[in-house]
């Protein structure tokens, strides 16, 4: 007799209360195994994968491709225990793990599809109990899949009303990809607005309602409540950096593998905050105490297709400049495909925004709440610098650190500014304390 187990949307990280079904990665009349990923979704912070804790027949799924979900709601439901048409019992064990995060800890087994003498329907599947009915499912294309591997274009296609399968993809074999939707895009605005007008009639204006949701809506979110809860200040500073790119030139000649600015930076600001531990910090206003951290998590800006996200290197403090260099560039590529997890995201206790990448001087950053401080980076350019008495062309930077005032005053701040341009000016002061 088999047991019809329903499995609902867990927890996908902190602070998440719903996430969108992007792809399902099973059918009804599938045989699941334990822990394997059933669903593609999206979060505000990631594209997640989740893995199901019971093995045996799908005998539900909830929600098309496009649906938002909340927390807690009914995913799929699987026939534990369940036998196919002649064939022995499915796995019935659940793995009991909490799915908290991004998945369970065990590697997904690969799927099989029930066969029956009826298998377009879920009730062929021999199953000695009552299946709750399964939700319609999308009917596919008529002229076979649509050639799109990118969930993000997927999305991008499904929000602005874009028919995939009218669209000739530019990818190898006629892979869909993002440049070909906005094309559409902007084929189909103009196309629309001249269908909207009469003869005679002045152009309408144009408007747009953006929604702020995923990516964007948590953005927005977080930095209004940042800016509501910390009063922040910024000081900021120029620093004659030619001495550490001369460093990061000499470091990279040697043969060894490259490192990369940032990393140098990380350093610096790791080095900084073993000095100035009150920056490495958060406040628990309910209690009314400063917490600081023993550990230095260390997140960073990256701009990808999905909008602003700041991944974490977790113990950036006990990583050298090779270490970082292989991280940042690791959880930056992640960023870009849409493959970053809820805990590749979340716990940053400092974070290093180098907005020098588009080509800006300075700016005034707001804190990644619930941090205490970020350090900005900008562009690093010839200028005219008084070096050793004398005017010299020097390449110059200015630096700017955002910090909660509740977690110091403007003397400890102003130490840790100082502190990092002196390592950007003389490298050789860093080495004191590696």
């Amino acid at each position: 007799m088999a047991q019809v187990l329903e499995f609902k949307l867990p927890d996908l990280g902190e602070g998440l209360t719903e996430a969108e079904i992007v792809r399902w990665l099973v059918q009804v009349g599938d045989v699941v195994a334990v822990d394997q990923p059933v669903v593609e979704v999206e979060t505000a912070k990631a594209m997640v994968e989740v893995p199901c804790p019971y093995g045996g027949v799908v005998t539900a799924r909830f929600g098309e491709e496009g649906t938002e979900l909340p927390v807690g709601a009914p995913l799929i439901t699987v026939a534990v225990g369940a036998p196919a048409s002649g064939g022995p019992a499915a796995h019935t064990e659940g793995s009991g793990n909490v799915l908290v995060g991004y998945g369970t800890s065990q590697a997904p087994a690969r799927r099989r599809r029930i066969r029956s003498a009826r298998p377009e329907t879920a009730a062929s599947v021999t199953v000695d109990v009552v299946a709750p009915a399964a939700p319609s499912l999308p009917a596919a294309a008529p002229d076979g899949p649509v050639p799109v591997i990118s969930p993000l274009v997927r999305r991008l296609a499904r929000e602005n009303g874009v028919d995939l399968r009218e669209l000739t993809g530019s990818g190898p074999e006629g892979l869909i990809l993002r440049a070909d939707v906005e094309k559409a895009l902007r084929v189909a605005v103009p196309r629309e607005q001249a269908a909207q007008r009469s003869p005679g009639s002045p152009a309408p204006t144009e408007s747009r309602r953006i929604p702020l949701k995923g990516v964007r809506g948590a953005v927005a979110d977080k930095l209004s409540r940042s800016r509501r809860e910390i009063p922040d200040a910024t000081c900021w500073v120029d620093a004659d950096a030619t001495e550490l790119m001369r460093a990061r030139t000499a470091m990279n000649a040697s043969g060894g593998p490259k490192i990369s600015l940032l990393a140098l930076l990380a350093r610096i600001c790791t080095a900084a905050l073993a000095r100035f531990p009150e920056l490495n910090s958060t406040v628990d206003p309910e209690a009314r105490e400063v917490v600081q951290f023993d550990h230095v998590h260390l997140g960073f800006a990256a701009q990808t297709e999905r909008g602003l996200v700041v991944p974490v290197v977790r113990d950036a403090h006990a990583r050298h400049a090779e270490a970082l260099t292989a991280e940042f560039a690791r959880l930056t590529e992640a960023g870009r495909e849409g493959r970053l997890t809820p805990g590749d995201l979340t716990g940053g206790t400092f974070t290093l925004n180098n907005y020098g990448v588009f080509g800006v001087d300075g700016s005034t950053p707001i804190i990644n709440h619930p941090e205490a401080a970020m350090l900005g980076v900008g562009r690093i350019v010839p200028k005219p610098w008084v070096h050793e008495g004398e005017l010299a062309v020097r390449q110059v930077v200015q630096l700017s650190l955002t910090f909660d005032h509740r977690v110091c005053d403007g003397g400890t701040a102003g130490g840790f500014l100082r502190y990092v341009a002196d390592c950007v000016e003389r490298p050789a002061v860093l080495l004191r304390t590696l």
